[in-house]
């Protein structure tokens, strides 16, 4: 009886060990260095090593959990009401910057205006007061960031 509980609690340990592992991973911005990846005023190689998806970066861009874009910029976006003019206008800005300036403006563009209230997407070190849930995590992953970055290359003026 006595070595069966303690099989169980092994188990139990092991389970528990895995779960708390599993937990703590690396998420994917684990190796990002943004002094690294940095090149001036932009960010030139794609996060992933694989370019993004247009049409789900248009989806991450206007959830409103997510990227939630629409907070504070106005985007081609006329299904979804009340767009945001804290920021700027975002229709057209593919005509407007680089896409390597737009990845580093996603990763962190505190990095090129430290007063900006725009969040950092893609960094997870750095800050002050961060709620439990979001420590040591990114708002966005690698992927989304390209494919938000992928929808604003289409971004042209007409």
């Amino acid at each position: 009886m006595k070595f069966s509980k303690l099989i169980y609690s092994f188990a139990g340990l092991l389970i528990g060990t895995s779960l708390t592992l599993r937990l703590s991973a690396p998420s994917d911005a684990a190796e990002f260095d943004l002094a690294k990846e940095r090149v001036g005023d932009g960010i030139p190689k794609s996060l992933t090593g694989k370019p993004g998806n247009a049409k789900k970066g248009r989806s991450v861009a206007i959830h409103r959990k997510k990227g939630n874009c629409l907070a504070c910029h106005t985007l081609p976006v006329p299904e979804q009401a009340d767009h945001g003019n804290i920021g700027p206008d975002l229709r057209g800005i593919a005509s407007r910057y680089k896409p390597a300036e737009l990845r580093l403006r996603l990763v962190s563009t505190k990095a090129l205006n430290p007063d900006s209230i725009m969040p950092s997407f893609y960094l997870k070190t750095g800050f002050h007061r961060v709620h439990k849930k979001w420590r040591g995590k990114t708002i966005l992953k690698a992927q989304e960031v390209e494919d938000i970055l992928a929808y604003l290359v289409t971004l042209k003026e007409e």
